[in-house]
């Protein structure tokens, strides 16, 4: 699945793309994953893109549109702010391209550019988001969202971690901090030398100091390389991303830890996949760690 930097390489690229180009026309194919099909249809076509930006998993476009469109508060005639949220689920591509490009297999919405190239959306599996919100539903909406984890100072970070849980579920609880997936806590965790199952309330001051750092040097580093492609994440551009190679620990059940030569395990924390190192992050007392098969 996209994580935060896969999402802030995509939102990068669309922003170099995509500023100042107006949508000229919108077509549809599937669309069980776009929320209000008929307001998208009537906000999209004329709509002018003047910023992109990312929060936490979701690519945010801001629009100029029409009033009356989205928003029948305002006055026909005017222009006012609306936000297009993509999520990209575990398998979406948001790709601009010229409009004779081959069409990729599971390509869903295609929208016309005012340079005659084309924004689409693919996703094989569909568990992505489409939807229109206006500008003044945008704030409630990102209410629902914690802290970005590359923003959070020091003093938060470490407030947000002081709950009863498991330290790798909170890491993934979009509600405390967006953007972080499965990759990036596993990696992360290597990086501080903290078991995933570790409760976040008992984690020392100097555990708090290792785990902050690591999380913003394992995101700056992988938004540096493109984020990571394990089996879908393209660019928007469509080329692939590099920090899969950076990897410590994720997805390298069995190979030899790159700090000190144990094995990498397989554990499931918050009913995910999580790998780490038995002997370089160790196990909470009186908690026995059961290879998962």
């Amino acid at each position: 699945m996209p994580e935060l930097p896969e999402v802030e390489t995509v939102v990068r690229g669309l922003r170099a793309a995509l500023a100042g180009r107006t949508i000229t026309g919108l077509r549809l194919g599937k669309t069980d994953f776009i929320a209000d099909v008929p307001r998208l249809e009537t906000a999209l076509p004329g709509a002018t893109i003047e910023e992109v930006r990312r929060f936490g998993k979701f690519i945010g476009l801001r629009l100029a549109c029409l009033s009356g469109l989205a928003s029948p508060a305002a006055g026909n005639g005017h222009r006012e702010s609306n936000w297009l949220l993509v999520h990209l689920g575990m398998t979406g591509q948001f790709v601009v391209c010229r409009p004779d490009s081959p069409e990729r297999p599971h390509t869903h919405v295609w929208l016309a550019l005012d340079d005659a190239r084309e924004l689409r959306y693919t996703d094989t599996r569909r568990f992505g988001q489409m939807r229109i919100l206006h500008a003044g539903e945008l704030p409630a909406f990102l209410s629902r969202l914690g802290w970005e984890p590359l923003e959070a100072p020091y003093d938060k970070f470490c407030a947000a971690l002081e709950r009863r849980a498991m330290i790798k579920a909170l890491l993934l609880d979009q509600r405390v901090f967006r953007g972080l997936g499965n990759i990036y806590t596993d990696e992360s965790l290597w990086r501080a030398r903290i078991h995933p199952k570790r409760h976040a309330a008992q984690l020392s001051d100097a555990e708090h100091r290792a785990l902050y750092a690591a999380v913003r040097r394992v995101l700056a580093d992988a938004i540096r390389l493109r984020g990571s492609s394990i089996s879908d994440f393209v660019d928007s551009a469509g080329s692939p991303g590099e920090y899969q190679r950076r990897h410590r620990a994720y997805g390298r059940e069995g190979k030899p830890c790159y700090r000190c030569g144990g094995k990498i395990r397989r554990i499931i924390v918050a009913g995910r996949s999580s790998y780490f190192c038995p002997r370089c992050q160790r196990a909470p007392r009186g908690n026995k760690v059961r290879r998962q098969r």
